[in-house]
C-alpha cells in the first residue's frame, strides 16, 4: 500500500493543517450508539477489524450521529486497499476511476469503503491535476493524511470500531459545538481543486443550521464563476441534494444570500431582481416549503416540479413579452419554455424526462383561465393535470389574485362530471357585462360591384 511522505501538504492543504493534533473522545464522552449504525456498516467495520485492518466510520454519518441525527448512508475509511477489501467480501465491487472505491452490497444497502487518501505530489502517476482541479487521485496514505484531505472539519471525524472512540484530527468537534463550518486548508485553493465544494458548503450550512466561516465564504464572489465550468450532470446531482433532501427552502435562501445562485440558476437569480421579483420569491419559497414537508413526511417528490418552480419567472416573462408583441399564445409559451430550458441545461443537465414534464406544467397554466365546457373537461382529463393544478395552487399561495381560480378548479375536480357539464353549459351571469366591455366588432365593408 502506498503511503504519503512527510513533505509539506499539497493541493490546497495548508501547512499548519499538515500536522494535525489528535484528540480522542472516549466512548463515555460522546453520544454515538451502535444501535444507530446500520447492520451492513457494522458488519464491514467488524470484518475489516478482525482481519487486522484499521476501520473507521467517517464523514457525514459521524457528524450527524454526534448531532443526534439518523443518517441513511454510512461511509467507512480503512488502511486496506480496494483490492484487499474485495478479498474480504464476496458481495463487493470496485468502482471509480477518479477515486477508487469499494462498494459492499447488502440487499438495498450499499456501504462505501475508501482507502485512506494520501497527500502525494502533483505528477504522481496515481494523481493527476488539471488547472488546479483533481481529476484522478488514488494516492493512499495514513489516517492523518486522510483527515486533512477532507473538505470541512466537521466531516473529518472518525468513529473507531476497535474501542468505540471518536478521533478528531482537525478540530471538527469544536466546530460542531460552535455550529460553524470551516474548510480544511487554504479555501481558495481547495475551491479551485473542486468548485462544487462551494455548493457543498451552502448545503451543509442549510442542513445543519450552521454558519459558514467568513474565511470559507469570502472566495465565493471571486471563484463562483468556476461553477459555470463544472460538469452539468454533476450540478444536477448536487441540485437534488440541495433542494430535495428536506431542507430545500434553507438551501435556496443560503444560495441566494451567498451570491452563488446566479452561477447555477442564472434565470432564477435574474427573475428575482426584476419588477415581479417579490411575487416570484414567494412562489419559489412556498413551493420549496411544501416540498420540504413532503420529504419529511416520506412522500414522493419529483425534480420536474422543483425545476418548474425555479425557472417559472423566466418562462413567464418571456411568454408574456411575446404575447404582448402579437405572438400566438401557445407558440409563445412553447418557445419561452424551450429557450429557458436550453439555457439552464448548459449549467445544470436536467434530463429530458423531467424537462418534458416541466414544459407541460407551464403550458397548462394559461388553460386554467379558460372555463368553457369542452376545455375544462379536456383539461381535467389531461395526464399532467394534477401536477399543473398543484403548481397553480402554489402560484395562488404566492399571488392572492389567483385564489378564486385555484378554489374553482379544486371544486371542479370533486364535482360529478355530468353536473359540472350542466353548470358550464349554462350562460355565465356576467356575460352581459363582459359583452359591454368587449372590443367593438369591425364592420364588414361590402365590395362594390363593377358596372357592367
Amino acid at each position: 500500500m502506498r503511503r504519503g511522505t512527510d513533505k509539506p501538504a499539497q493541493s490546497g492543504v495548508a501547512a499548519e493543517s499538515a500536522r494535525p493534533q489528535l484528540r480522542v473522545i472516549a466512548r463515555d464522552q460522546h453520544g454515538i450508539s451502535r444501535r444507530n449504525i446500520s447492520n451492513g456498516a457494522l458488519r464491514v467495520l467488524y470484518r475489516l477489524n478482525e482481519a487486522g485492518y484499521e476501520a473507521f466510520l467517517v464523514g457525514g454519518a459521524v457528524r450527524d450521529l454526534l448531532l443526534g441525527g439518523h443518517p441513511k448512508d454510512f461511509d467507512i475509511a480503512t488502511n486496506a486497499t480496494p483490492e484487499q477489501v474485495r478479498g474480504l467480501f464476496r458481495n463487493c465491487r470496485l468502482i471509480g476511476r477518479r477515486f477508487r472505491l469499494a462498494h459492499v452490497v447488502f440487499g438495498q444497502e450499499i456501504v462505501e469503503v475508501a482507502t485512506f487518501r494520501g497527500i502525494g505530489e502533483e505528477g504522481n502517476a496515481d494523481r493527476h491535476v488539471v488547472d488546479g482541479r483533481i481529476v484522478r487521485d488514488n494516492v493512499y496514505g495514513s489516517i492523518e493524511e486522510d483527515a486533512i484531505r477532507r473538505d470541512f472539519r466537521v466531516n473529518a471525524l472518525y468513529y473507531n470500531i476497535a474501542d468505540f472512540s471518536v478521533r478528531d484530527y482537525v478540530g471538527g468537534m469544536a466546530d460542531l459545538e460552535k455550529k460553524e463550518l470551516h474548510l480544511i486548508g487554504e479555501p481558495e485553493l481547495r475551491y479551485r481543486e473542486d468548485p462544487v465544494r462551494m455548493l457543498r458548503a451552502v448545503r451543509l450550512a442549510a442542513k445543519l443550521g450552521f454558519r459558514i466561516d467568513e474565511s470559507a465564504e469570502r472566495p465565493f464572489a471571486k471563484l463562483g464563476q468556476l461553477l459555470c465550468d463544472a460538469a452539468p450532470a454533476r450540478l444536477f446531482d448536487e441540485s437534488l441534494k440541495l433542494f430535495l433532501s428536506g431542507h430545500g427552502l434553507a438551501s435556496f435562501r443560503e444560495l441566494d444570500r451567498s451570491g452563488l445562485l446566479q452561477f447555477v440558476f442564472p434565470a432564477t437569480a435574474a427573475a428575482l431582481r426584476r419588477e415581479r421579483g417579490v411575487e416570484f420569491r414567494r412562489l419559489v419559497e412556498r413551493g420549496l416549503a411544501n416540498t420540504d414537508q413532503r420529504v419529511q413526511a416520506g412522500k414522493s417528490v419529483t425534480p420536474a416540479f422543483l425545476f418548474a418552480l425555479l425557472l417559472w419567472g423566466g418562462v413567464r416573462e418571456r411568454a408574456e413579452r411575446a404575447i404582448a408583441s402579437g405572438s400566438d399564445v401557445l407558440h409563445a409559451w412553447s418557445h419561452a419554455a424551450d429557450t429557458v430550458i436550453q439555457e439552464q441545461t448548459a449549467r445544470v443537465a436536467i434530463p429530458r424526462r423531467f424537462s418534458l414534464v416541466m414544459e407541460e406544467i407551464w403550458a397548462l397554466q394559461p388553460r386554467f383561465e379558460q372555463r368553457m365546457k369542452k376545455r375544462v373537461m379536456r383539461l381535467l382529463g389531461h395526464p399532467r393535470f394534477r401536477a399543473a393544478y398543484d403548481f397553480l395552487v402554489v402560484r395562488a399561495e404566492a399571488d392572492p389574485a389567483l385564489a378564486e381560480l385555484a378554489q374553482w378548479w379544486e371544486q371542479a375536480q370533486d364535482s360529478d362530471p355530468a353536473e359540472l357539464g350542466d353548470v358550464l353549459a349554462a350562460p355565465a351571469p356576467a356575460a352581459a357585462d363582459t359583452a359591454a366591455h368587449a372590443a367593438p366588432r369591425k364592420r364588414r365593408r361590402r365590395r362594390r360591384r363593377k358596372p357592367s
